[in-house]
């Protein structure tokens, strides 16, 4: 295990990362899990969850599409399937990330916050760290009022180290990779110190910084 400086992050092969974070408070652990769907291998999404319950982390973090989704008629009957799968790890926290597998109309959206029991958008302290989820379900950008709620979020909580944004589709990556400080999401994450911008969608492992932020995409878990 790898502790906290600002600097680290630890990735478990292609299926999870978990790392400790350390800021104005205790510290703790915490867990990022990938994609289950798009070709999804039977039994691997749960083996992940069992092998990442094994570190004991205080929170998780799904980065979304965790369902196959894209049918509103059988959508309840894939997230009741997840939930006999997620009861047995209620002891931590769980942050759903929402993807496009798992929202895609209202009604999806209307499931979608019932199982993660938060909003789409949502923020959350921890250990004095500020994890901020956007939603990009239903476009491969950012819209304006999700920019919006995570400036106001990242303003709210100026003086939390270590900040982390969320996002299933990795909007920030084309212009990352070519050094592109010119995008919106990295703007705020350069005024309010973001430390990390977390993504999935692709099913790689992806790793760049620009201007001390770090922009990962999570493997698949699935």
């Amino acid at each position: 295990m790898m502790r906290w400086n600002r600097r680290n992050f630890l990735s478990l092969g292609s299926l999870a990362g978990i790392a400790p974070a350390r800021g104005q408070g205790s510290g703790f652990r915490f867990a990022i899990i990938g994609d289950r769907t798009g070709t999804a291998a039977p039994q691997i999404y749960s083996r992940v969850w069992r092998e990442v319950s094994l570190f004991g982390p205080d929170l998780a973090v799904s980065i979304g599409d965790i369902i196959q989704g894209l049918n509103d008629a059988t959508a309840a009957a894939e997230w009741r399937e997840m939930d006999t799968l997620w009861r047995r790890y209620k002891r931590f926290k769980t942050l759903l990330v929402p993807g496009n597998h798992d929202i895609w109309s209202p009604e999806s959206k209307r499931l979608f916050e019932i199982e993660a029991g938060h909003p789409v958008s949502h923020s959350f302290v921890q250990g004095g760290a500020l994890f901020v989820i956007l939603d990009n379900s239903l476009s491969d950008e950012l819209a304006p009022g999700q920019l919006e709620y995570c400036e106001r979020q990242l303003a709210k909580h100026k003086e939390l180290r270590p900040k982390f944004v969320f996002c299933h589709r990795p909007s920030w990556i084309l212009n990352a990779r070519v050094g592109n400080r010119n995008f919106a999401l990295h703007g705020l994450a350069r005024k309010y110190g973001v430390d990390y911008v977390v993504s999935g969608h692709g099913h790689q492992l992806v790793h760049l910084e620009l201007d001390g932020v770090r922009y990962l995409e999570i493997g698949s878990s699935g």
